[in-house]
């Protein structure tokens, strides 16, 4: 039997009315359902629906977002959305987003993968650090906003997403190309953020960019012969593998804020095991990216590098296939004195006593898709754990609270008050 939720009064109690309504017990009994429900990425309906539901029964009228993508993926789900709405229409508008869907379940788990087990201050499952936790705080952080007797001055928006976790982000992609995110002025995510980080850093932390990421898709076509005389053929496994090579060892970029960039080959498929020269083999290799490495550098130094190798296979370079030309993980940086950070800056101060470290995310997600392709200034602040994206996963849920606390006080510091 799955134990009852753990208090959290470790958090630090804010003073401020609206802040009072974020109840921890309340906070960790809503993410300990929510990671009961498995909802790895394009099976979120059950979440999704429980999502709608909770946003509903508080009478913060939700609204579903449909997400179709029938190219590749076939795929279908929805996005759940709500708003509040300011008094002044010149005021800011607020997006809060975090992401319904979770890795495919691990098998490793020595437990049920979807337990909610709580001991010691930590919430086990799948998704309970990324980001089931982090849903949670977005939640009762909006509920408490919508309840505060305070009169917000600018929008606050929740976006409860589909997709993050598979291959192509398609929930914040369609807020994108919808245009939903066209009248924001600024984002919140709530991913994990310290176990992330480029940096060793620890919460309360805000982090203020990412990453871009690429993925070249290569070809390398050589010529079949007889297994047992290979000089007679051209071994295109062999050449991949050289050309895998002199992409590792590419110059990458480099970055004050984010860090070096980096290459990994990821995938070398080819040849079989009947007695023939391989003559096609498939090669995919993922290349992070800082600011100023377009796509278009991407490829080149690709190409050079792969001209400078003797090897007789032809190579023809691409990136991964994606349903839109734009969907594309782009880095960027928000500045530290933009208006959000030093909102949320203020807001750590109330709730936790200290000033947030600031450090920059070492991957890609959704808040790629916000900084860089919708343009938004964009804060990653959430609760800590381990074990993300494996068996064994948990958050901490003292960190629950406070990230609700801290988004609930940021956003009304953001968006401002009547």
């Amino acid at each position: 039997m799955t134990e009852p939720a753990e208090s959290a009064e470790s958090a630090e109690p804010a003073e401020s009315a609206e802040l009072a309504r974020i109840d921890p017990d309340a906070t960790i009994s809503l993410l300990q359902e929510m990671v009961q429900i498995p909802s790895p990425y394009f099976e979120e309906h059950e979440l999704s629906e429980f999502v709608y539901d909770w946003l509903d029964s508080r009478d913060l009228v939700p609204e579903y977002h449909h997400v179709s993508e029938p190219k590749i993926t076939e795929y279908e789900g929805d996005n759940v959305l709500a708003r509040l709405e300011g008094s002044d229409p010149d005021a800011p508008t607020l997006l809060l987003n975090a992401h319904m869907d979770t890795v495919l379940l691990v098998e490793d788990w020595e437990e049920d993968p979807c337990s909610g087990r709580i001991e010691d201050g930590k919430l086990y499952g799948q998704g309970a650090c990324d980001m089931k936790g982090g849903l949670a705080a977005v939640m009762v952080a909006f509920e408490a906003l919508a309840k505060s007797d305070v009169d917000l001055a600018g929008d606050v928006v929740l976006s409860a997403v589909v997709d993050e976790e598979g291959p192509y982000g398609l929930g914040t992609d369609r807020l994108i190309r919808d245009g939903y995110t066209d009248d924001y002025d600024a984002a919140i995510v709530t991913e994990p953020g310290p176990i992330l980080a480029q940096e060793d850093i620890e919460n309360p932390a805000l982090l203020l960019g990412a990453r871009g990421r690429f993925l070249y898709d290569i070809e390398v076509k050589g010529h079949a012969a007889h297994g047992s005389q290979p000089h007679k053929g051209t071994n295109a496994v062999v050449d991949a593998g050289k050309v895998a090579d002199a992409l590792s060892n590419l110059d990458v970029g480099s970055h004050p804020k984010l860090g070096d960039g980096s290459v990994c080959p990821l995938l070398l498929e080819g040849g079989s095991q009947t007695l023939s020269v391989p003559e096609r083999a498939q090669l995919m290799v993922d290349r992070h990216v800082v600011l100023g490495e377009t796509e278009e550098i991407v490829r080149e130094q690709a190409e050079a590098a792969i001209a400078d190798l003797d090897i007789e296979s032809e190579v023809e370079i691409g990136f991964r296939e994606s349903p839109d030309p734009g969907i594309k993980y782009g880095p960027y940086v928000t500045p530290e004195d933009h208006d959000l950070v030093t909102s949320l800056v203020g807001a750590t101060e109330s709730v936790a006593g200290v000033e947030p470290e600031f450090g920059y995310f070492a991957s890609v997600g959704d808040f790629n898709y916000l900084g860089d392709r919708a343009d938004l200034p964009t804060v990653i602040v959430g609760p800590d754990g381990e074990n993300i994206h494996g068996a064994g996963e948990f958050v901490y849920t003292d960190e629950v609270v406070e990230t609700a606390r801290i988004v609930a006080e940021g956003a009304m510091r953001f968006v401002g008050s009547e």
